[in-house]
């Protein structure tokens, strides 16, 4: 047995850190003993036959002033979507409410902002927070850059986790946007982690990256000073008017060899099969779920984004024989 069989073998008791070319050579393996391998070390940490149901609202739509050249919400675009002031207390707490009838555990809140400014906005945000919590709802958010204060204050509030992606590797991240800079995302990512709050952080795939990319990020977060709460991944969505329009949709191998090599480098982390699930079948997510996926978000919409209707959803979860409890670290 060599050095690196050995030290993928501990990734089974606790979490190990691993250099990039040991993470480029066990992200190539052939991708059935990939998934082997991956189904083994999710079972060692997470009951495979529950998952998280969550749920996510834009609750700020459009306007955005950076120019990711994935997202209808940029300002630099010119796309269908018509910007829209925050969302109403009462309008949030409603939607919050059937989500959770509906089999959420987690109510997320994006909003198209480059970062949060103290005003009345996120004091709104805030009291949002507070009243989603006491819904026993566990609450995130996507607001863009924080500061170490704002945070405090989101703690404080009672967020549960807060997401902020690096949407890929350092390499190729400012093929994708450029105005803000990937230091930018990793000191946002400090700044929530000082305040005790628990970081969501993702990667989108199928923007033209290639495999090396990925590499590199799962090797970023997973050297992360803590390893995140939870890893979104999200398979690009092409929207007309967007700098990635035209690009091929990502293939369903690519996405379950992604899943696959988060579970096996961050083994007690929640990863959520989240954006472009519309376009894969109940068979290529029940792949995903085998492959290490523990979360899915419910509803028609993530953020703009076209879903899956809920009833969809849980006839293929009745289906494979999953339930929609809180995915919840065995060893926590």
């Amino acid at each position: 047995m060599n050095n690196l069989e050995t030290k993928t073998q501990k990734i089974n008791q606790s979490e190990e850190n691993f250099n990039l070319e040991e993470i480029k050579e066990i992200y190539h393996k052939p991708l059935i003993e990939l998934i082997h391998q991956a189904a083994e070390v999710h079972r060692n940490h997470f009951d495979p036959k529950a998952i998280q149901l969550c749920s996510l609202l834009s609750i700020k739509t459009g306007g955005c002033p950076e120019n990711c050249s994935y997202c209808s919400q940029s300002a630099h675009h010119k796309t269908s979507l018509k910007p829209e002031d925050l969302k109403s207390m009462d309008e949030v707490l409603d939607m919050a409410k059937n989500a959770k009838q509906n089999g959420a555990s987690r109510f997320c809140m994006g909003a198209a902002w480059r970062q949060v400014k103290d005003n009345d906005d996120f004091d709104s945000v805030l009291e949002m927070i507070r009243n989603i919590r006491k819904e026993n709802l566990e609450s995130c958010v996507s607001l863009g850059m924080v500061t170490e204060e704002q945070a405090l204050k989101l703690k404080e509030a009672g967020l549960t986790s807060y997401n902020h992606n690096l949407d890929t590797g350092s390499k190729y991240y400012d093929k994708v946007v450029t105005t803000r800079t990937y230091e930018d995302r990793l000191h946002t990512l400090k700044n929530i982690q000082k305040a005790g709050i628990k970081v969501c952080c993702g990667a989108i795939i199928g923007m033209g990256e290639s495999d090396e990319d990925r590499v590199e990020f799962i090797y970023t977060i997973s050297n992360l000073e803590q390893p995140p709460e939870s890893i979104p991944v999200n398979a690009l969505v092409p929207i007309k008017g967007t700098g990635l329009e035209n690009q091929n949709p990502v293939l369903i191998w690519d996405v379950i060899r992604m899943i696959a090599a988060l579970r096996i480098f961050l083994p007690t982390s929640i990863v959520r099969l989240s954006a472009g699930r519309a376009n894969f079948s109940h068979a290529e997510q029940a792949l995903c779920f085998l492959a290490g996926a523990n979360s899915i978000f419910l509803g028609d919409k993530l953020l703009t984004t076209p879903n899956i209707a809920e009833t969809d959803d849980h006839d293929m979860l009745k289906i494979l024989g999953i339930s929609g409890d809180k995915a919840v670290s065995l060893n926590q």
